[in-house]
């Protein structure tokens, strides 16, 4: 049913956490499968994502699909960041069944959010 990739992000989540005093934050939720996901993002001067945690309470693929975007998103730009979809998250972990599609639909989500945070931050 899950790829080795999708089983060894959730064995063994890369980046999860929380970071103080984070760029941006961004926390999303699937009220159906009562997913709920928070990624944090610490952003430099040159709008690059210098570190990137989540937190997440759901199940196994909500869990390797917000592991896998914080690996995708470290050392992009915010806005090479929002280009990242719920394929490129899904494609990364050699795919993904198609009922738990909606978890690499909230872990993109949660990024734009904490992007969208941060941006907003920025510009006040």
């Amino acid at each position: 049913m899950y790829s080795e990739k999708v089983m060894d992000h959730f064995a063994n989540p890369r980046n999860s956490g929380i970071i103080e005093n984070a760029s941006g934050e961004g926390t999303v939720g699937n009220p159906t499968c009562g997913d709920l996901m928070t990624i944090y993002i610490d952003v430099d001067d040159n709008d690059v994502i210098q570190d990137i945690k989540f937190e997440t309470f759901g199940c196994g693929a909500a869990i390797a699909t917000s592991s896998m975007i914080t690996e995708i998103a470290k050392g992009m730009t915010v806005d090479e960041a929002l280009e990242i979809t719920r394929n490129d998250v899904a494609d990364a972990l050699d795919g993904l069944p198609p009922i738990k599609m909606h978890c690499s639909n909230l872990a993109a989500d949660a990024l734009t959010e904490a992007i969208k945070d941060y941006k907003s931050k920025k510009s006040e």
